[in-house]
């Protein structure tokens, strides 16, 4: 009786460790970035085999890359099946769509790569879109707006409406972005041109183009990095 009952405390011991039981005891600021995931990938109780996934995930990929991948990159990932996929993807793609309004944690820019997840629906577009993040004075985004939506290899852009967008919702600065369904990341002409354009209009209305993103399927590009900007 004795030892079935110290088996019994262990096993509480153990449980009370699993991330479900941590969040329900101590929040979800508590748990780590594995054990968020662990909860997201696992729809019951399945002890710790799913944390040992998530923390494999972790390994493999970067959280930008986990926040961008797709249902097949998910589908590819070992211990995640295909309707896990979709729920990953559909959780994400929500999460993408409340940061762009403004929902929730706003999300922080200090370096191009933190843009990243911001521009995923866009990598793959077969038209060239102009997107800008407007962002408040502590480089947080604020708003997301794809400002104009062109041909295979142009979209016309005035600097009336990305500063219109950007006097409405009071902000401080803009990452500009633009996808190339081409694949080639390299800014064209008119691309440099516009974006010194733009910094011309920023700096008579108080406002900072602190970048301009050029990104593809596979590759992406910051002026700002090349001493373009």
């Amino acid at each position: 009786m004795e030892a079935n009952s110290t088996r019994a405390a262990r096993k509480n011991d153990r449980n009370d460790q699993l991330p479900r039981e941590r969040l329900l005891r101590c929040g979800p600021e508590a748990l780590g970035n594995s054990e968020l995931l662990a909860l997201a990938l696992c729809t019951g109780y399945r002890g710790r085999h799913v944390l040992e996934v998530a923390e494999e995930i972790f390994k493999q990929y970067r959280k930008e890359e986990i926040v961008a991948l797709d249902v097949a990159g998910w589908a590819r990932i070992k211990g995640v099946g295909l309707a896990k996929a979709t729920q990953m993807v559909a959780a994400f793609e929500l999460a993408r769509r409340g940061l762009g309004k403004g929902m929730g944690l706003r999300h922080t820019i200090s370096r191009p790569q933190d843009a990243l997840p911001l521009l995923d629906d866009i990598r793959e577009q077969r038209r060239e879109y102009f997107l800008c993040l407007y962002l408040n004075a502590r480089n947080q985004v604020i708003h997301r707006e794809v400002i104009s939506i062109g041909s295979l290899s142009a979209s016309i852009v005035h600097p009336r409406e990305v500063f219109q967008v950007a006097i409405a919702h009071s902000a401080a600065g803009i990452v500009l972005s633009h996808n190339h369904p081409s694949g080639d990341v390299s800014p064209s002409r008119d691309d440099i041109e516009l974006t010194r354009r733009l910094v011309r209009a920023g700096q008579i209305m108080g406002i900072d183009i602190l970048d301009h993103i050029v990104i593809a399927t596979d590759d992406m590009l910051s002026l700002k990095e090349c001493g373009l900007l």
